[in-house]
């Protein structure tokens, strides 16, 4: 069935490969995107409509003429060290717009909704595997925004009709297997992109925050997810919700974490260049460890992953960056 949704953040890294999917799979789709992290030039399909989302009156004239099905909302600020220091730009962007967002689907009818959502609402985490039912207790105002936009969802959505999917992402990386698309955000603070930037020159070194975390190697440990497969679990999300499901809380990774340490001598492996590194202190606001349960987004969704290995993601990624920078 054909379907008009309306992706908020669709210009962006995580927000292009999903609107990518959704295209290539028959939707009808519209992309809000204000385009300061994002790039006009990653919407390879479907129709982009700039503006911001603090823009009420655009938002309400956007969901009026449109009519749309159902909402995938990515849009927001991801940093979790930069909001420690800008904790209000945060709950600006991440929290009071996604009330925005809300309220023009309670007032058009909008009754299906995908929630871009993160790990960092579960903050230190004490288990080998986090559960969705594990504590949220972010650590950061990174993900106590999102844990807001989650209750502010979960709020709504049982005083009225909303039908909902909050995707708890882990760590995002890779590009589109085929080189249409990929991470290009020149800002990019992610460990894979910056270890790109180490590896092509572009940074005179790689930093390693903490050096004496409670792991095996002493470096932070993370689930690191492919964002191709990340794309295909907000398809298998819609179609869901499109068939009936009801509202879930659902992890996004693959169950298996790697360390700093892992990834740096996996990019030094594939790119081929031994570039510097520095053992710096932690950073406040990183955990130790966290590493998805996954058992309920298969059994939920049925999503099946197809780049599950740290090798393809560092690849994908790498062979994307060359690209861009040449």
């Amino acid at each position: 069935m054909v379907t008009k949704i309306l992706v908020t953040g669709g210009a962006g890294y995580i927000g292009s490969h999903v609107v990518l999917q959704l295209s290539e799979a028959g939707h009808d789709v519209v992309v809000y995107d204000n385009c300061s992290t994002g790039a006009a030039s990653a919407v390879l399909h479907g129709r982009l409509v700039v503006g911001d989302l603090a823009d009420r009156e655009r938002l309400h004239q956007l969901f009026a003429q449109e009519k749309f099905t159902a909402v995938i909302h990515l849009a927001g600020s991801k940093v979790a060290p930069e909001s420690v220091v800008k904790p209000l730009d945060y709950y600006a962007n991440n929290t009071c717009n996604t009330l925005t967002l809300l309220r023009c689907c309670q007032t058009f009818g909008v009754d299906q909704f995908v929630f871009s959502s993160t790990a960092a609402v579960y903050g230190e985490v004490n288990q080998s595997l986090t559960l969705e039912s594990a504590p949220t207790v972010p650590i950061n105002p990174y993900g106590r925004s999102k844990l807001i936009n989650e209750w502010m969802i979960h709020d709504y959505a049982a005083a009225s009709g909303l039908r909902y999917l909050i995707l708890r992402y882990f760590n995002v990386a890779g590009a589109d297997p085929f080189g249409r698309i990929g991470e290009g955000n020149s800002q990019g603070s992610h460990l894979i992109k910056v270890a790109c930037d180490a590896a092509k020159g572009r940074r005179e070194c790689l930093k390693i925050f903490g050096t004496d975390f409670p792991t095996p190697d002493g470096t932070a440990v993370r689930d690191y997810i492919h964002v191709w497969d990340l794309a295909t679990a907000h398809l298998d999300a819609l179609q869901y919700l499109e068939q009936g499901g009801q509202s879930q809380v659902l992890n996004c990774g693959y169950g298996r974490g790697y360390s700093v340490r892992e990834v740096v001598k996996k990019m030094k492996e594939i790119s081929g260049v031994d570039f510097p590194v520095v053992e710096v202190n932690r950073r406040k606001g990183d955990p130790a460890s966290v590493v998805a349960s996954v058992q309920r987004i298969r059994e939920v969704l049925g999503w099946m992953p197809n780049y599950d290995d740290l090798g393809v993601i560092v690849e994908t990624t790498w062979e994307w960056y060359k690209q861009l920078v040449n």
